[in-house]
């Protein structure tokens, strides 16, 4: 069953590349078949079928079955016209020759073409038109009654073949439109996953700047302590050094963590660690406190904050991070910072203030880590203001609903 249908498809996919070759082939079968069809006398009316042997077709008849085959072989290239020009010589045919060759199998097969490559309105149409002229010049200039068999079987095999190539063009515009279904489907499918591609690329890109700006700026600051200190005060260059030691080895466990997101299934499995939230809060301000930024922080009066949902908790500690780095790395050695998370019914709010010379960074988010909290901010639905403060420093407030879309737990972090 298998190689039969393949066989068959083989011989579509041939057919339709060579159409002209094709179309020949069946005009000289349709050729063949009017010409036998000559030869036979017409039933008797008695229920015995034709006969052969008493009948020749005249010359009239021979051109006219020669023609009307020969259009044919442009059937698919020229359908209504090839259809006008067979119907026009096998009216001829009926009306001049009694009784007429089988003319009019060319017309069939030409008024099928036309209903297998049209609309369904225009099939119907042409079809009556086609059967009713044919039917009623049989009828008129018929040598026996009007209600021959003959007559009748042209009013049929007319009707039937604008009913089959009506049937054949459904079918083939039904197999089409499953088909464009498909390649649509398949398209949306291909944009689905680039655009979760780019969506996964802007949230590990963020991570890694967070990551990465945080842990160097500290790097930075305690390297250069340890350098000023290292003649006269060991002991202290020692303890910059050994922060600084700290610092890098948390940058490299959290850059494995982020890196280990772009593994391929089959790769060693990636480091297991919970994401940073804010019950790692201490461990952060220490960092930056050890560093030499004086940092006060408050949460709603208590000392620890409110447990938050996963993707909340996860933007509440970079945007804290964030903001503190900014503070170390552009206000100034001797500015101070001041952290506040407060939980306002169903919002936490975000507010992390300096009285330093400014961050260094525009207030509408030219820059990345602007940028990047801004975008983490919106991904949750939330809002995020940023800008110098009255009287000196800088001041960073997020403001983020406590429930999030099921969607922006992918879209804001990591898995915790």
């Amino acid at each position: 069953m298998t190689s039969l249908g393949t066989a068959v498809a083989r011989t579509q996919c041939w057919v339709r590349a060579h159409a002209l070759a094709s179309d020949g082939a069946l005009a000289a079968a349709v050729l063949v078949c009017m010409l036998v069809g000559s030869f036979a006398d017409p039933p008797d009316g008695h229920g015995a079928g034709p006969s052969f042997g008493n009948r020749t077709p005249g010359a009239l008849s021979v051109v006219l079955m020669v023609l009307t085959a020969g259009a044919l072989v442009f059937r698919r290239r020229a359908p209504m016209p090839v259809l006008l020009c067979v119907g026009g010589m096998t009216v001829v045919e009926l009306i001049a020759v009694q009784p007429p060759a089988p003319v009019v199998l060319s017309t069939v097969i030409a008024l099928y073409t036309v209903a297998a490559h049209t609309d369904r309105p225009t099939t119907w149409r042409v079809g009556l038109a086609t059967m009713t002229v044919l039917t009623a010049v049989a009828m008129v200039f018929s040598s026996g009654v009007w209600y021959a068999q003959e007559n009748l079987v042209i009013f049929a095999w007319t009707g039937m073949a604008s009913a089959a190539g009506d049937a054949v063009r459904s079918r083939r515009d039904f197999i089409q439109a499953i088909r464009d279904r498909a390649e649509r489907a398949e398209r949306t499918r291909e944009e689905e996953a680039r655009r979760r591609v780019a969506e996964e690329r802007l949230r590990i890109a963020r991570d890694l700047h967070d990551v990465v700006a945080h842990h160097i700026a500290l790097v930075n600051v305690q390297a250069g302590v340890a350098s000023h200190v290292m003649d006269r005060r060991p002991d202290q260059a020692k303890e910059a050094l050994a922060h600084v030691r700290e610092a890098s080895r948390s940058a490299l466990d959290e850059l494995r963590a982020t890196v280990g997101l772009l593994r391929q299934s089959g790769d060693p499995a990636a480091p297991t660690e919970p994401a940073p939230g804010l019950q790692h809060l201490d461990g952060l301000l220490d960092t930056f406190r050890n560093a030499g930024l004086p940092v006060v922080f408050a949460a709603n009066g208590a000392e620890h904050p409110t447990r938050l949902p996963a993707a909340v908790d996860l933007v509440a500690y970079r945007i804290i991070q964030e903001a503190l780095t900014n503070v170390r790395k552009h206000a100034g050695p001797a500015a101070k910072a001041e952290v506040s998370v407060v939980r306002v019914g169903a919002t936490v709010e975000i507010t992390v203030l300096d009285d330093g010379e400014g961050t260094g960074e525009p207030a509408d988010g030219g820059g990345h880590g602007l940028l990047g909290m801004r975008e983490r901010v919106t991904a949750l639905g939330g809002t995020l203001t940023a800008g110098p403060r009255y009287g000196g420093g800088f001041r960073i407030q997020a403001i983020l609903p406590l429930e999030t879309p099921v969607g922006d737990m992918a879209a804001t972090g990591e898995d915790r």
